[in-house]
């Protein structure tokens, strides 16, 4: 069997003076695949998602990414190695409002070497790259590069988190409830423009939301339930 992108093994977790939260025997990730992980509020799959950014660290068990257990990295190199290698398109967005569009796209360039050269290689520029990724996005408007974040639309900021997550071609991309402000046909429309640059970049998307009516669109969709032996117990 080849290589996946994440295999989790034996993962436990829980927090401080808390059950046990999470429990998964095993889970994978292959490469190139979209994955749908569903799950209602309290379920673990925000706590899920840190596990594999290397923000926690298990009670037990191994996170493998590109073949690096997570476990075994100091927390300075976790985050290292989440920057270079791990795109995330937060729910809020959480876009910087005092940045421009394109600062704020080409932000995870500047933390990691490893997204720039490749930005660089594939695009000549980061700056090049932000702008081309924001118009395969529906942000063609050239103006719209030096506008301050916290002057857009819904929408518009919903594709400048998608842009900054990809720039750089991270092998992994993590969207965690990042439609649920939009109506059923612009999420779908977004979820099929991020399709297209995750296979244009050869990331794996693992696409965490409640909404199954999107479930369809991924090749592979799974219940955090089906993977979790632990009982259901709120986030902290």
């Amino acid at each position: 069997m080849t290589q996946a992108l994440i295999e989790l093994s034996d993962l436990g977790f829980n927090w401080p003076g808390h059950p046990l939260l999470l429990d998964i025997p095993e889970f994978r990730l292959e490469r190139g695949e979209t994955l749908f992980l569903k799950g209602p509020s309290g379920s673990g799959k925000t706590t899920l998602l840190g596990l594999l950014g290397g923000v926690q660290k298990p009670g037990r068990g191994t996170i493998r990414l590109l073949g690096q257990d997570l476990t075994q990295l100091s927390a300075g190199a976790r985050d290292r190695f989440r920057v270079d290698h791990t795109g995330y398109i937060f729910q809020q967005f959480n876009l910087l409002p005092f940045l421009s569009v394109r600062e704020n796209v080409e932000l995870p360039c500047h933390f990691s070497a490893v997204r720039a050269a490749r930005a660089t290689q594939r695009h000549g520029s980061v700056a090049q790259a932000a702008a081309t990724l924001l118009a395969h996005l529906g942000l063609k408007d050239p103006q719209l590069l030096g506008r301050r974040a916290d002057a857009l639309s819904i929408g518009q900021q919903q594709r400048v988190a998608a842009a900054r997550a990809l720039i750089g071609q991270p092998e992994l991309v993590i969207a965690d409830e990042p439609t649920s402000a939009l109506d059923a046909d612009a999420r779908e429309a977004f979820i099929q423009l991020l399709f297209a640059e995750c296979r244009e970049a050869g990331a794996s998307l693992l696409f965490v939301s409640h909404d199954q009516s999107l479930a369809a669109l991924f090749d592979r969709n799974l219940s955090l339930a089906e993977l979790n032996r632990a009982a259901v117990a709120p986030e902290v």
